[in-house]
This record gives structure tokens, C-alpha cells and sequence, in this order.
């Protein structure tokens, strides 16, 4: 639902019904993830999309009839379909499970607080009972911040709450929104459910050390996908705001030093461009002893081998190297800055999402990999998103 929140914050602060039909399972080759949602108010108005168009019109009937009848919330199954064109049905051979369900912003006043703070750009979670018992059903809770504070809703009034409020406080601390199964014992619920936790978290940080030609590409491209930029180099005639536009932030420090002292956690991605060993070590010596999730260093392979043996020589360990991506970036035959921050990007994307990074003609299998499910007995502070 948070792909939506703009409206939908209108909306509730209107305190205008609404039915949110959100996809919460995937199989196959589905073209959004898990958590997108389509919502319909009360004079038929939509926003959204759940199948990029194949299945809109149903789910759009479905919505109008939930809200019509006033019920409980209804689930619904789309799969494959090439017996009729115009079928309800995915082209591309996937298959949703779809929750419809009545929102009503007066009965759920801490959802109208969740999707104002989301468009605030605060960090929220908001998470979903979507399979379970029917008194459970599509009932929420909202969790703030990373300490996992309860900012209303409820599962079941009970010890399922916090149980609740723990697994979406993990997940907002990684950036994911995911599936999540809960209950099953005594301690919390007797019966299990299924909880899809929706997280709108701060954005990801990439850290560019370096005040090159290719710094400027990157942070453009970085922007893009969504990364707070921060640009950082020794040499303040480099580091300016104007030879960097598209950075949030352009500082001017020693690099290894202003890693030590800012934050970064799992989603934080650091790309070192200064081709200086005076740079270099101190500072990828540092960063491949934080948790952060991605580090890569630009340079010919012969520099690599330089810098691996300067490396060592700090004491760096063997498992520690072996974070290090470099040289960076994928090989794309890039050249120019702009291809250069394309061929990083792609390194990063692919690390993050567990890709090959071969080309989709070369593998066979699922396009779109499955996401979006959390083991019950796993927390995930510390994984990337």
C-alpha cells in the first residue's frame, strides 16, 4: 500500500473509504513484487496498478464490490491464461494472490498517522494480517522508527502484537517489505498467520570517495535509483556542490575519517574512485569491517593486485578481501563516466538482489526471483534489503 501513499494519505485525511487490494503472494514470473497495492474509493476512483494492466479491470471489480457489501476481506487467485486473450489472467505466466479489503480512515486512525509520516519520508512499517483466522484478517498495526515503537492498530490485542511489532521494527531496520509467518505456540497466537509487513524506509546511502568525472555519472545514477549521495574527497578545490549537482551531500574531509564517523548500515553501498593509496587502504580498510552492504574500488587490474598486497600488508584478513569488489562494476565494455556508473550500478543492483548478472537470454527459469518471505525463526537486522 505504500507505493500509494500519496493518495491514499489524501484520502484518509478526507476520511474518504477505500478498498486496498494489495498483492500478497507471488509465483513465477509476476511483474510486481509483494506489498503493491491498487486502491478504489467510494465514487470509483483508482489508483495503482498490481500486473502492469492484465488483470487491473478484475481486481478494479473487485474492489467496487468490497466496498459495496461492507464484508469481510476477500482473497483472490490470478494465474496464467492464453486459452482467450482478453481472459482475466497473467500473460507473462505468473501467478497473485490478491487481499481486498475495506479501509475506513475513522476506524484506523493510526494508518492515516503511517501513510502522513511516509509522506513525510519518515521511516514506517505497516504490517498486515493476510492469511489466518477470519476474526484476524486484514486487521494492522503500524510500527515508527527503527526501535519498533507501536504507533497504533492492533493484530489481536495481545502477546501477537509485539510479536508483530518486533518482525516489522527488523524488516524496517533492512529496508524490506516481506512476507512474514508468526504464531503457531502458546506464547503468542495458537494459530499461525501470515503477516505482510509493508516498510517505507529511509533511503540507502552511497558513499563516493573520490571527486572524479566518474564520481559526478555515479551520484546522478545513484540519485536515480533512489540513494542518498554523499561525494567525499580531501581536496576542497574538487569537492564543490556545483561539480556535483545531483548529490545530497558534498563533503570535504579525509575519506577514511569521515567513514568513521557518519552512519551506515546494511543498505549503505561504498564505491571508492580515488585510485590513491593514500586513500585507498586507510579507508577500504575501514569499510571492509563495517556491515555495510556493498564495497567496490575502481582500478586496472594491476592496481588491484597493488592494492590487495597493500591490503594484507594492513592486516586486512582473507574473508575481509573477499567483500571487496574490484575491480569495480560489471563488464559492460563501458568507457565513458556515464557507461562507467551504469556498469557499477549494475555490480550493486546485482549484489543486492543475489543476481547473476548475466544476460536473461543465457539462464533459464523465473525471470523475477522469489522475494518477499522471511523465515519465522530468522530476524533480519543485519541483512541487506
Amino acid at each position: 500500500m505504500l507505493n500509494i501513499a500519496d493518495t491514499l494519505d489524501h484520502w484518509c485525511r478526507e476520511t474518504r473509504a477505500f478498498a486496498l487490494a494489495t498483492v500478497v503472494d507471488v509465483r513465477g514470473s509476476a511483474p510486481l513484487p509483494v506489498g503493491t497495492s491498487v486502491a478504489v474509493d467510494e465514487d470509483g476512483n483508482a489508483v495503482g496498478s498490481i500486473s502492469g494492466g492484465c488483470v487491473e479491470g478484475a481486481v478494479y471489480e473487485l474492489c467496487r464490490q468490497v466496498l459495496h457489501d461492507r464484508g469481510a476481506p476477500h482473497r483472490a487467485w490470478f494465474g496464467y491464461s492464453d486459452d482467450d486473450a482478453f481472459a482475466v489472467g497473467l500473460t507473462c505466466g505468473g501467478e497473485l494472490d490478491v487481499l481486498v479489503q475495506r479501509m475506513d480512515p475513522a476506524t484506523r486512525p493510526h494508518l492515516a498517522a503511517a501513510l502522513a509520516e511516509v509522506v513525510r519520508g519518515g521511516p514506517v512499517a505497516v504490517a498486515q494480517v493476510v492469511e489466518g483466522p477470519d476474526a484476524l484478517l486484514g486487521s494492522t498495526l503500524s510500527v515508527f522508527g527503527d526501535d519498533g515503537r507501536i504507533a497504533g492498530g492492533t493484530v489481536d490485542g495481545g502477546p501477537m502484537d509485539r510479536a508483530v511489532a518486533d518482525r516489522a521494527g527488523a524488516l524496517l531496520r533492512a529496508g524490506r517489505t516481506a512476507l512474514v509467518p508468526l504464531g503457531g505456540d502458546a506464547d503468542t497466537c495458537p494459530e499461525q498467520l501470515s503477516v505482510l509487513v509493508h516498510v517505507a524506509a529511509t533511503r540507502p546511502r552511497m558513499l563516493i570517495f573520490g571527486a572524479v568525472d566518474f564520481a559526478a555519472a555515479l551520484s546522478q545514477v545513484g540519485r536515480f535509483l533512489g540513494y542518498h549521495v554523499t561525494v567525499c574527497d580531501a581536496r576542497p578545490v574538487f569537492a564543490t556542490a556545483e561539480r556535483f549537482p545531483h548529490a545530497d551531500e558534498v563533503v570535504v574531509d579525509w575519506p577514511h575519517r569521515y567513514l568513521e564517523q557518519t552512519h551506515v548500515d546494511a543498505r549503505t553501498v561504498v564505491c571508492v574512485l580515488t585510485h590513491d593509496a593514500r586513500f585507498d587502504i586507510p579507508l577500504l580498510r575501514l569499510a571492509l569491517d563495517l556491515p555495510v552492504g556493498y564495497v567496490g574500488a575502481m582500478g586496472s587490474r594491476r592496481t588491484h593486485e597493488e592494492r590487495l598486497r597493500l591490503l594484507r600488508e594492513a592486516d586486512v584478513t582473507q574473508d575481509q578481501l573477499a567483500r571487496l569488489r574490484s575491480p569495480i562494476g560489471l563488464d559492460l565494455g563501458a568507457r565513458t563516466p556515464e557507461e562507467t556508473a551504469v556498469s557499477i550500478t549494475a555490480e550493486i543492483i546485482a549484489h543486492t538482489n543475489q543476481g547473476t548478472g548475466l544476460p536473461l537470454t543465457r539462464i533459464t527459469g523465473p525471470i523475477h526471483r522469489p522475494a518477499g518471505r522471511v523465515d519465522q525463526r530468522s530476524a533480519v537486522p543485519g541483512g541487506s534489503s
